[in-house]
């Protein structure tokens, strides 16, 4: 492997951590597709004309899920593995070489290994794409058994190949899709060992989520069977081995609903694995009385991320490992560590401190959330939010019994619409912020799926020093009609449902980064233009509100030749109303400012011009109105003239 020199002014070392809030734990995940390969499964809908009618059969749906979901994680995620596996099959496979006489086939009957949970690469997602545009192969494959299959030996399957696979990821998930809400309804025995096939995958660290799909002619029934082997995790119950999920609404196949589309959304909603910021942090909500709480980003800004460095100069291309040296004197000669000294500047000179003097001033106490009081939520302004907030959710690791008190403070800030203001250190050496404790209600989406978990969110707050002044505006205030009539404009114009939906907008910029990348790895014709979900529907506009805005514009005119009228009538010179149609104040001159009259202030203070008069004005002005101007600046100048009019 090649290396090369890079030499690196930046100072630091290796005893300094690193503080960027955005500098979650990578978390490896591997995701095992278990697809249910029955007749029903694989029966495509009947065509009614319908053009929101399924295309496909449910099996199919899936793969192409499962398809989608590799081609994602190829780019965006290139250590995740993913693996598919069939189950209900006629032909068995569960490793490379095995075949239905094989030992393989024989453990698991009627279970066929697609794709072996590993990274997805080019060659892997290109065979995928031939199964699932429909080859003669996957005739073959998706050909589906004459004797039920086992749930019981399609969860230790999934138990075997995780453990092969991957025996040390921290995210470990089996995605089960079926349509049948009870594989075996006569036979008890099975049930239960189905159960304790599920608990062990639990007991390993694997979490199973349901996808369950609807026939027409049947709504699938979770109690029948699934409820038994999907753990529903509760925020009142500590024992549930997972974290909150939601149970995702069955997807229907049938005329007029999108089957691909609900279950890509639902897959979407269960993908991305939680990234962790930190675990089990103490929080603390009196004296001596402490929980442990773990932290989630769930919003976070995306880019596209180069992974590593090639070296092409040699035989052929190799990855490069970069290294970084500090120089220093006129021969630009390598420094050791033992030679930097840590200095801040001060006063023009350079403060020397030593490494335990530097430490010391970084440490502000070990890392907590300690709550120092509670407040109305409507005192949080929209403004305070400076950073983006951290999720928690409890840990039963360093103190059992936190889920419950997590849970009851949950609710008791929800029904009282308080939150906590609390002392917040979330790493070793990071600086202390005050925050603000906002409960989080949970949210579902359009297939009911959990956009949003419930739980607690950790918003950093400003200190003073954080906050600017705002800069001096002109401000004209519009007249009531133009408001009402944009009112209406807005009303036309609104989102569905009243809000914003992030999920339903792709990055334009990234996806086309993916994309071409997509196209160039699996040799695929590249994309002539971006898909860009941002950009306005112009005609929807029109249609909508065309008629509102033509109107709003006739009555801006209107109010604009008014407004225009009455200024003039107040001094406004016909050259300068034509430059910048304000106020004709008396200009400023550089030895002796005009003086202002009480009807010029008062249409300074009515129309917000103060940026057009100086101080030597407003501190005549109000030394005649018997206000004691002193050392006041300017700011406070306006708020004395603003309070004098205000009163009268």
């Amino acid at each position: 492997m090649a290396e090369l020199d890079r030499t690196d002014s930046r100072e630091g070392g290796e005893d300094e951590e690193d503080v960027d809030d955005f500098n979650y734990k990578t978390v490896k995940d591997a995701v095992l597709f278990a697809i249910d390969v029955s007749p029903s499964m694989l029966t495509v809908p009947s065509n009614s004309g319908s053009k929101k009618a399924d295309r496909d059969s449910p099996a199919s749906a899936a793969l192409k899920c499962a398809y989608h979901l590799m081609q994602q994680r190829i780019i965006s995620n290139p250590n995740d593995m993913i693996g598919i596996l069939l189950f209900g099959t006629e032909r068995s496979k569960v490793q490379e070489g095995d075949d239905n006489a094989s030992k393989g086939g024989l453990a698991y009957p009627h279970c066929y290994l697609l794709t072996d949970l590993d990274i997805p690469d080019a060659s892997g997602v290109k065979a995928l794409k031939s199964l699932v545009e429909g080859d003669e192969e996957a005739w073959e494959l998706l050909k589906p058994s004459t004797e039920p299959v086992s749930m019981t030996n399609v969860l230790f399957c999934a138990n075997q190949v995780f453990a092969r696979r991957a025996p040390n990821f921290t995210s470990r998930r089996l995605f089960l899709v079926t349509d049948n809400d009870d594989p075996h309804a006569t036979e008890k025995a099975l049930r239960s060992a189905a159960a304790v096939r599920a608990k062990d995958l639990y007991d390993l660290g694997v979490t199973i989520e349901l996808f369950p799909i609807s026939r027409p002619e049947h709504d699938f029934d979770r109690s029948k069977f699934y409820n038994d082997i999907i753990y529903q995790a509760s925020p009142t119950d500590p024992e549930a081995p997972a974290p909150i999920s939601g149970a995702t609404k069955a997807s229907s196949s049938g005329d007029g609903i999108g089957l691909l589309k609900s279950l890509l959304s639902s897959i979407r909603s269960k993908a991305v694995v939680r990234r962790a910021l930190f675990s089990n942090l103490p929080f603390e909500i009196g004296p001596d009385f402490k929980i442990s709480v773990k932290g989630y980003i769930l919003f976070k800004r995306q880019e596209p991320a180069r992974s590593c460095y090639i070296w092409l100069n040699g035989e052929k291309a190799q990855i490069a490992k970069g290294i970084s040296t500090q120089t220093g004197g006129e021969d630009s000669r390598p420094i050791e560590k033992a030679e930097v000294k840590k200095a801040f500047k001060f006063g023009g000179e350079h403060v020397l401190f030593t490494k335990e003097e530097t430490a010391a001033l970084r440490n502000f106490g070990d890392p907590v959330i300690r709550i120092i009081g509670f407040k109305p939520i409507a005192m949080l302004p929209i403004w305070a939010s400076l950073k983006p907030a951290t999720f928690i959710y409890p840990s039963e690791e360093d103190y059992v019994g936190s889920t419950r008190v997590f849970s009851a403070l949950h609710r008791k800030l929800l029904r009282d619409e308080k939150m906590g203001v609390a002392w917040f250190i979330a790493r070793k050496n990071a600086a202390p912020v005050i925050a603000a404790i906002l409960p989080g209600a949970e949210r579902l989406g359009e297939q009911e799926e959990q956009v949003i978990p419930p739980g607690m969110w950790i918003i950093p707050i400003p200190y003073a020093d954080d906050i600017r002044q705002n800069p001096e505006t002109t401000l004209v205030r519009s007249p009531d009609s133009l408001v009402d009539m944009m009112r209406t404009i807005i009303g036309q114009l609104q989102l569905p449902k009243a809000r914003y939906a992030p999920e339903k907008y792709s990055n334009p910029a990234l996806q086309w980064h993916y994309r071409i990348l997509q196209a160039l790895a699996l040799e695929e014709d590249l994309p002539e233009k971006p898909e860009d979900n941002t950009i306005p529907k112009y005609r929807q506009i029109e249609k909508r509100a065309g008629e509102y805005i033509l109107d709003w514009g006739h009555e801006l005119e209107t109010q604009y030749r008014a407004w225009r009228k009455s200024a003039g009538t107040m001094g406004l010179g016909s050259k300068r109303a034509a430059e910048d149609e304000t106020l004709n104040l008396p200009k400023r001159a550089k030895t002796a400012p005009h003086s202002l009259k009480d009807h010029d202030m008062r249409d300074v203070w009515q129309n917000q011009l103060f940026a057009k008069i100086n101080v030597a004005q407003l501190k005549e002005w109000l030394v005649s109105k018997g206000i004691d101007t002193g050392a006041k600046k300017k700011p406070e100048l306006i708020q004395a003239v603003e309070e004098y009019f205000e009163k009268k």
